[in-house]
């Protein structure tokens, strides 16, 4: 046990799913998953542990901002023996192109905040996905003929649609850091944690915010979207 995490060794799945929002964990766990089991429901981050088409898979949020993903997905990790994490949630993209319920994944994530300093001493503000996870998730969408927008996301302290003035923001970018094409919250402390601890993450996002479109979606556009999301990611888990 953690002081974040009552579940015992064992009862985690080596591949989690990781959305943020701890409802959104409860709507997977009963909507795909069978003989699913609460194996840990501290501060009312539950996660479950059932089956996805005959595989053992947990699904458990990690809430909002690089130190909550970064407590959840270390100790993860790092106490229970998880291999695999694969966060899916929203984000904001930057691209004119791009509409809204597009998907992405994420294959570097960028921040400016301090994670890898506080918790290393390491002045590391770029981090990278797995390569051997993003092939999977490509290949599964293939197979389902779903569109995969690919590069790097920016991980942001801020909520972005409340950022006054994103140029300013990409102005501060290092030269040779490609411009983000999407902005959330957590992606970049998973994937240090993961190279930190030897083990794997990938990032899917939905957007649900775009600058060509002001309008937003409805809920049941949403449900929809990220239903082809979760179940990418789970479809995925099945190869890992």
């Amino acid at each position: 046990m953690t002081p974040h995490n009552s579940a015992n060794i064992g009862d985690i799945a080596k591949t989690v799913i990781m959305p943020g929002d701890p409802m959104r964990a409860k709507y997977i766990s009963e909507n795909f998953l069978s003989d699913v089991k609460i194996v840990s429901d501290v501060r009312g981050i539950a996660c479950y542990t059932g089956n996805y088409k005959g595989k053992q898979i947990s699904v458990m949020a990690h809430g909002m901002g690089m130190p909550s993903m970064g407590i959840y997905s270390y100790e993860l990790y790092h106490f229970y023996n998880v291999d695999s994490i694969i966060r899916i949630g929203t984000c904001g993209g930057f691209r004119e192109d791009m509409k809204i319920l597009d998907l992405i994944l994420s294959e570097k994530a960028y921040t400016e905040g301090s994670y890898a300093l506080s918790f290393d001493n390491e002045p590391c503000n770029l981090a990278s996905s797995s390569s051997e996870l993003n092939s999977i998730i490509e290949d599964t969408a293939k197979e389902n003929n779903i569109n995969l927008i690919k590069g790097t996301t920016l991980c942001n302290d801020c909520f972005s649609p409340y950022v006054p003035n994103e140029e300013k923001l990409f102005a501060r970018i290092p030269d040779g850091i490609d411009r983000p094409i999407a902005s959330e919250m957590e992606a970049f402390s998973l994937f240090y944690n993961a190279k930190r601890e030897g083990k794997k993450a990938a990032c899917i996002l939905t957007v649900v915010d775009v600058p060509s479109n002001l309008e937003g979606i409805s809920s049941e556009e949403r449900e929809k979207s990220l239903n082809t999301m979760i179940k990418l990611a789970l479809d995925s888990a099945l190869k890992i």
